[in-house]
């Protein structure tokens, strides 16, 4: 456990992280990760992919159903996690499935996870770092394992894997990986941070050698990219999003994450 938290702590790039977090986790069986994080919801209770960071090692097909299909929402361990904080067994769905409790869209979701095998696992909710963060995880067994043998191996090391879950979720929560459709230019970062310094539009644009009605044109662009009504907003989320005010490599090389990831 010492090593893979040094190791962790060392890493400087969400692949390199996700990578040795899925690494660590298949020593344990579960071989299949999806991990969700939204630092800052525009509405706090929808969950939305325009505003989430998604990582994945399940086949691309599968996460691509899951994904463009909205399936995401309706399933049910999905939703655990994304409304609680702790773990749950995925024994809580075999349990509503018997009850007869499940609508006709979570029965389609388990439809989908029985045709890739993904039977047998642990959900994650993590703590939430504001009221519009959300985060999770989901754990899937290796296949071939069942529920109860997921839950005795759970049993058996839930504290070693609820911490370096939770370690690695705080250290990607703590880098620059944005949403593709919430990334903001070069230029708009710039503006904010002066705008975050107290500066005027018009000061703005003495500082950077452009006219007001440039730096107006940044800001408004930056607005709607981070999907907000003023630029205060802009501030408030480009900042808990750690857009800005961030080493210019780091904020190049989220840029270039963003284009490269295997997201699905």
């Amino acid at each position: 456990m010492l090593e893979y938290i040094e190791t962790l702590l060392s890493l400087t790039s969400v692949e390199e992280i996700w990578a040795h977090h899925c690494r660590f986790m298949d020593d344990y069986g579960f071989d299949r990760l999806l991990y969700g994080y939204t630092r800052f919801q525009t509405q706090p209770n929808l969950l939305d992919l325009d505003e989430t960071i998604v990582l994945s090692n399940h086949e691309k097909c599968y996460i691509k159903a899951l994904l463009d299909g909205r399936l995401y929402a309706d399933a049910p361990m999905i939703q655990w996690a994304w409304e609680n904080e702790g773990w749950e067994s995925w024994g809580l769905v075999a349990q509503k499935l018997q009850s007869g409790t499940l609508d006709d869209a979570s029965l389609k979701v388990l439809e989908l996870n029985r045709r890739y095998d993904i039977l047998a696992g642990i959900s994650i909710g993590f703590p939430q770092s504001n009221t519009r963060a959300r985060g999770g995880i989901g754990l899937c067994a290796r296949k071939g394992l069942s529920q109860a043998e997921v839950d005795q191996i759970w049993c058996e090391h839930q504290r070693t894997l609820l911490v370096a879950c939770q370690l690695m979720h705080m250290r990607l929560s703590s880098l620059p990986y944005i949403p593709p459709k919430r990334h903001l230019s070069p230029r708009q970062r710039e503006v904010l941070e002066w705008i975050a310094d107290g500066k005027t539009a018009q000061d703005v644009a003495c500082l950077m050698g452009l006219t007001v009605t440039t730096v107006e044109k940044h800001l408004r662009l930056a607005r709607e990219s981070l999907n907000v009504e003023t630029t205060a907003q802009a501030v408030l989320k480009a900042a808990v999003m750690n857009q800005i005010f961030q080493p210019q490599h780091g904020a190049i090389a989220a840029g270039a994450d963003l284009k490269n990831h295997p997201r699905v």
